[in-house]
């Protein structure tokens, strides 16, 4: 363990997954959602590939138990990127990033729902409260009987990032039962397979032939997304969950920099204020979900001759 490491490995995963986001907002006006999950995708594999040859060789990380659960997994992540893809073309860049905060909130539902987990009353209040904040940035946006065209396509845009938060947690179910017998970067591979190929389902509703400007942000959209998937497993090797998951919320301020910086775009009192409330609610989680693993912990140990 080593938690300057991981948390350093943390940041930079943040910052790769910010930059993979302005990358592709750079070319939404152009390039379809579903063309530019397949660059995502695709240009990821070299990254991963050199990565996994590293870490215990190719052999290991093209090997499964359970090839469906990739392709549920995979379905459900392309479905989340494609939608954050598309929120990213029609509203700013630190409200959709915002929206997407309620991701890990909803795993929190649907472990529920699906895995039979069981979900106390201080994980349901702050999935109450998260969920405020939430409906608090979407509530400008929300208002479609007013406003022109531009407020018409911001409030379709937080709608789709609102359904990418959903299918990014139902990735994230699969992904629980995944890890169960799965390496993580065997994990990390098959999602990148799975979605360039379900990426080109998207050819017959209209791909177009990028600028050579638009080709070398999305292919370096990829790179960037795999070198970021790299850092944050890697991450999670050095330093526990608990520690390092909180560093996620610093690509709020990512987003507001780049968005303001690059595309002129200023964060609303909505946008600040909600996003605060759904970060103290993410938090609030995972620093419960610190406490009662410690506890569990404690408990084994007491509960073990010698302790250990």
């Amino acid at each position: 363990m080593n938690p300057s490491r991981a948390i350093l490995l943390k940041l930079g995963s943040v910052i790769a997954f910010v930059t993979l986001q302005a990358l592709v907002k750079a070319t939404a006006d152009h390039v379809p959602p579903g063309q530019a999950v397949f660059f995502r995708s695709f240009f990821a594999l070299p990254v991963i590939l050199i990565w996994l040859h590293f870490d215990g060789g190719l052999a290991k990380g093209f090997r499964t138990s359970n090839p469906i659960g990739h392709v549920w997994r995979g379905l459900m992540g392309a479905l989340a990127m494609g939608l954050s893809f598309a929120a990213l073309g029609l509203m700013p860049l630190p409200e959709a990033n915002a929206i997407l905060y309620a991701g890990p909130i909803l795993v929190v539902i649907f472990a529920a729902m699906f895995l039979n987990e069981k979900v106390g009353v201080f994980r349901l209040a702050t999935v109450v409260i998260g969920m405020i904040g939430v409906l608090i940035i979407l509530s400008p946006r929300l208002r479609l009987s007013t406003g022109g065209g531009l407020h018409h396509a911001e409030s379709l845009g937080a709608i789709l990032a609102l359904m990418s938060a959903v299918f990014a947690a139902l990735a994230q179910i699969f992904v629980r039962k995944l890890v169960e017998t799965e390496r993580a970067g065997t994990i990390v591979l098959y999602f990148s397979l799975t979605g360039s190929a379900l990426s080109l389902l998207t050819l017959y509703f209209g791909w177009v032939v990028p600028s050579p400007r638009e080709a070398a942000l999305l292919v370096l959209a990829g790179l960037v997304g795999g070198l970021g998937q790299g850092l944050l497993t890697s991450a999670y090797r050095y330093g526990d969950a608990s520690l390092v998951a909180p560093f996620d919320y610093a690509s709020m301020l990512l987003a507001i920099i780049i968005g303001y910086t690059i595309f002129s775009e200023v964060p609303t009192q909505h946008t600040l204020i909600g996003a605060a409330i759904v970060v103290a609610a993410g938090i609030a989680i995972i620093l419960r979900e610190r406490h009662l693993g410690a506890k569990r912990t404690k408990q084994r140990r007491v509960l073990t001759p010698g302790g250990q």
